[in-house]
């Protein structure tokens, strides 16, 4: 931890720099724990802490339910992208104020604390940071994981810091992992027994949203629309290698897992000669318009409205996949690859139900997707919708949090 210390230290005035010359608006004082203040009256205090979009995204019933269940409830919540923090200031929920993540140094996460005075320190998946699980425990203050996840990768990894992970893993008073696999890991590297919490994957819980109004008029039809989602480097060149051998689908939405990387992956679009149009560059596809080039965060939601086939980024790349929850709930047929660690168990469930394709080796994307017509696309869909429909209400993960809200 000392040393932990030490390197937080050095690398403050770099990351002070970066913050005030690249940061969005009042990021300097947020990251220093200088940041919205709670309001004054009774009703107790939370402190919600989600990576960035897609984590902040999938905990919100998570914050719909508490705050049903706790009128009056304040609630904090941090991301570590202003993408993130802007997501939850646009859900508009009353007692819910959102800014970016304080430094894990400095004394910021002891300031949040210090001026929100929380009951409870909720952290969801694997965000979990030495210096802010330090300045809980010296307050006092609980800390609780929820959707943790932990791949046999990421253990390993882990195991080789045991001197910083096994101290930072006993501060944790509740933990719910995402699968069982992920439990019995943290258990191994440090999680005390009486710890551990329910099993539940939080990506599985929600409801069929209602269809986002899109902006702008598809170029072609769902079922003639493939997407590529959050992609990462080698999967772009992967899927246009798929796409350009294949007649079913007319239109391709890329959608880059980081968007810094737009220009690298218009580069290569302008190298295939495919007509193409960038949503960064606020460019709306035309009926010619091959590929649709989705290089910004937070609208995933759209792209999968438009498709009718969504291939798994991450899967093709050893990175373990991204959730198949969400194409899932908004009616996509999904094909992945190989590499899918991260969501080993759904994934596993619906290759047995044949409710994805599974794509072993990268030369056989094209043969897959030419097959996939709208049929086929409807009853892939139909069957992951079922496979994937949650085996819980979360009622023991909204119970857990509320012992610890001793409001």
């Amino acid at each position: 931890m000392i040393l932990y210390q030490l390197l937080m230290v050095l690398a403050l005035p770099v990351l002070l720099a970066h913050q005030a010359a690249f940061g969005a608006k009042g990021a300097v004082a947020e990251r220093l724990g200088y940041g919205i203040a709670p309001r004054t009256g009774p009703g107790g205090r939370l402190w919600l802490h989600a990576a960035s979009v897609g984590e902040v995204t999938s905990a919100r019933w998570v914050i719909a339910a508490l705050m049903a269940a706790r009128p009056g409830l304040q609630v904090l919540v941090t991301t570590n992208t202003a993408t993130g923090r802007d997501r939850v200031r646009g859900w508009q929920m009353a007692g819910v104020v959102a800014a970016l993540a304080p430094f894990d140094g400095a004394g910021a996460a002891g300031r949040v604390m210090d001026r929100w005075r929380p009951q409870a320190l909720v952290i969801v998946e694997n965000e979990l940071w030495p210096a802010r699980l330090c300045a809980a425990d010296n307050r006092g203050v609980p800390v609780l994981v929820i959707g943790a996840r932990m791949s046999a990768r990421s253990a390993r990894r882990w195991g080789w810091l045991s001197g910083l992970i096994r101290p930072m893993l006993a501060r944790i008073d509740w933990l719910s992992a995402q699968d069982s696999d992920s439990l019995a890991r943290l258990l191994n590297l440090g999680l005390r027994a009486e710890a551990a919490g329910p099993v539940m994957a939080l990506k599985s819980v929600g409801e069929v949203a209602e269809a986002p109004a899109l902006p702008f008029a598809p170029p072609a039809a769902r079922t003639a629309t493939l997407l590529a989602a959050s992609t990462h480097e080698g999967e772009e060149a992967l899927v246009l290698d798929a796409f350009q051998a294949q007649s079913q689908f007319q239109h391709l939405i890329l959608a880059p897992r980081h968007p810094r990387r737009g220009d690298e992956v218009a580069a290569l679009l302008v190298k295939r000669g495919l007509r193409h149009a960038r949503r960064s560059k606020a460019e709306n596809p035309a009926t010619e318009t091959q590929v649709y080039l989705a290089d910004t965060l937070g609208e995933m939601d759209l792209w999968y409205a438009m498709a009718g086939v969504a291939v798994i980024g991450g899967s093709f790349a050893d990175k373990g996949g991204h959730t198949p929850w969400e194409p899932a709930r908004a009616g996509c047929a999904i094909v992945h690859g190989p590499s899918l660690h991260n969501f080993a168990a759904p994934f596993a469930a619906l290759d047995r139900a044949g409710g994805a394709i599974a794509v072993t080796e990268a030369a056989d994307l094209a043969r897959a997707l030419q097959g996939l017509d709208a049929g086929q696309q409807s009853e892939l869909s139909r069957i992951a919708a079922e496979v994937l429909m949650p085996q819980s209400d979360g009622a023991e993960v909204i119970d857990g949090i509320l012992r610890a809200l001793k409001v």
